[in-house]
């Protein structure tokens, strides 16, 4: 066998991953029952049969496409949840290292591709029940699980004071995300970065005053 027999193979997998990524944008753009599966194809430059081999008709190709988004986001945030702070040296670290990490989820969550997920997962939550749920129950789990970890350790090296991580992980996310929506009309507008990271460190310090340990 010839050292490029494997490329069919490559070439099959950035095909799929081309379908996908057409599939978010054009559902994003048209909605759901507006977009066609001609559309798609045209977006991700092949042919229409192509997509049906790949993937089915309409109704699989958003359910794949959307889960398959999500599980991408989920594991860049549980990506950048490993850079977490441990151990910082006194209270002011502990504010500037939870600013730079939040900073940096909310930078994950702000994508193009992010914001064209939500909106579609709102919009399409009462057509595809289970792609929401997939999406927010299991994909938001894994997330705060992981958040809920490391904000544990530290409690325990003395830094917070956190009877539920559980819950303080979800209080955490809340607060540096919760004007990003408004501020970005859900992603449609650019936001300025001084106006983000003030909007983040105003979340920081809201969790630091219920949560710092005293």
């Amino acid at each position: 066998m010839t050292p490029s027999a494997p490329a069919p193979t490559r070439g099959r997998i950035d095909k799929r991953r081309a379908i996908l990524d057409a599939a978010i944008t054009v559902f994003a753009r048209d909605g759901y029952a507006q977009a066609s599966v001609d559309a798609i194809a045209a977006e991700a430059r092949v042919a229409k049969p192509t997509i049906y081999n790949h993937l089915g008709g309409k109704e699989n190709l958003f359910r794949t496409a959307m889960v398959e988004a999500a599980e991408e986001s989920r594991r860049k945030v549980l990506a950048t949840l490993e850079g977490f702070p441990t151990d910082p040296a006194g209270p002011e670290a502990l504010r500037t290292d939870l600013n730079a990490i939040a900073w940096q989820l909310v930078d994950c969550m702000r994508s193009a591709a992010g914001w064209a997920m939500s909106r579609l997962l709102y919009a399409e939550a009462a057509r595809f029940p289970d792609v929401y749920d997939a999406v927010q129950a299991e994909g938001g789990r894994q997330v705060n699980d992981a958040l809920a970890g490391r904000l544990a350790r530290l409690a325990n090296a003395g830094h917070l004071e956190i009877p539920d991580p559980l819950r303080a992980a979800r209080h955490f996310m809340a607060l540096i995300s919760a004007d990003i929506p408004g501020l970005s009309a859900l992603g449609t507008r650019a936001v300025a970065d001084k106006v983000l990271r003030e909007s983040i460190a105003d979340g920081v310090d809201t969790f630091l005053r219920a949560f710092a340990k005293a």
